[in-house]
C-alpha cells in the first residue's frame, strides 16, 4: 500500500475542502513500490454509499467526496516532492477520524495485489491518469494460502485527473500508473484507519497470500 519512513499521526482536526491539513512528515520515497495502498466518475451504489462505516464515522461516500475536494487542491498537490525511482507519500486530516494519504506514482508504478481489511475507502487521481484492477468476489478473511478464482471475477477501469471511486470491505485490486513518462498524483482515504493490508501475488486464476502488513510497518 519494504516500509516507508514513520509518518506524523493523523491530527484530530478536520481539514477544510480548500485547505486540507498535511502531516509535517516529509514525503518518503517507496523504491519497492508498496505503501498506504485507490471513465466519468463511477456511481457510487446506494447500498454502499448511504451506509455509515461506524456510529461516528464517515460514510464511503464522504470518504469519496473528501478526496475529490482535496484532489481540486492545485497548491497541495503541487507540494506533493515526486521521486522518478518510487512513489512518494504524505499524510492528511481525513475526515471524521479517518487515515488519508497523498501520493505520487512515477511512470511504470503500481501497488501489487492487496486488500483493506475491515477498512472502506475512496480514491482520486489528482493528476495522470492511474489503472485500477480489482477483484469482484469476498475472498476467506483467513485460513487460506491459496485460491483459485472464478471466471468473470475481474474488473478494470482507468481514472483520469478528478476521476475516482469507492469501496466496501475487502476490496482486492492493484493500482498502476501504465504511463512510460508522466508521474500521477493521488489521494486516499480509508475508514476505519487501516488495520491490516494482505498482499497477495497472482498467477494466472491462482491467488496467492504472500504475506500480511500491519500499520507499525509503513507509519
Amino acid at each position: 500500500m519494504s516500509s516507508p519512513s514513520p509518518a506524523v499521526p493523523t491530527a484530530a482536526s478536520v481539514p477544510s475542502p480548500t485547505a486540507p491539513a498535511v502531516s509535517d512528515a516529509p514525503a518518503v520515497s517507496d523504491p519497492a513500490g508498496s505503501g498506504p495502498s485507490d471513465s466519468a466518475r463511477p456511481p457510487v451504489s446506494a447500498r454502499v454509499g448511504s451506509a455509515r462505516t461506524a456510529a461516528s464515522g464517515p460514510s464511503v461516500a464522504e470518504l469519496l467526496d473528501f478526496v475529490r475536494r482535496t484532489a481540486e487542491n492545485i497548491e497541495l498537490i503541487a507540494s506533493l516532492p515526486l521521486d522518478p525511482e518510487g512513489r512518494t507519500w504524505v499524510r492528511l486530516d481525513g475526515p471524521g477520524g479517518s487515515e488519508a494519504w497523498l501520493i505520487g506514482w512515477p511512470p511504470g508504478s503500481g501497488t501489487g495485489w492487496h486488500d483493506h481489511a475491515d477498512s472502506v475507502g475512496a480514491f482520486t487521481t489528482a493528476a495522470g491518469t492511474l489503472k485500477e484492477h480489482s477483484l469482484a468476489v469476498r475472498l476467506p478473511t483467513d485460513g487460506w494460502k491459496t485460491l483459485e478464482l472464478n471466471d468473470g471475477v475481474d474488473r478494470s477501469r482507468e481514472l483520469a485527473a478528478g476521476q475516482g471511486r469507492a469501496f466496501g470491505q475487502n476490496h482486492v485490486h492493484e493500482v498502476l500508473n501504465e504511463s512510460d513518462s508522466v508521474h500521477a498524483v493521488s489521494v486516499h482515504a480509508y475508514y476505519p484507519p487501516l488495520p491490516l493490508i494482505r498482499r497477495f501475488s497472482r498467477t494466472g486464476a491462482v491467488l496467492r497470500l504472500e504475506q500480511t502488513e500491519r500499520p507499525e510497518d509503513w507509519q
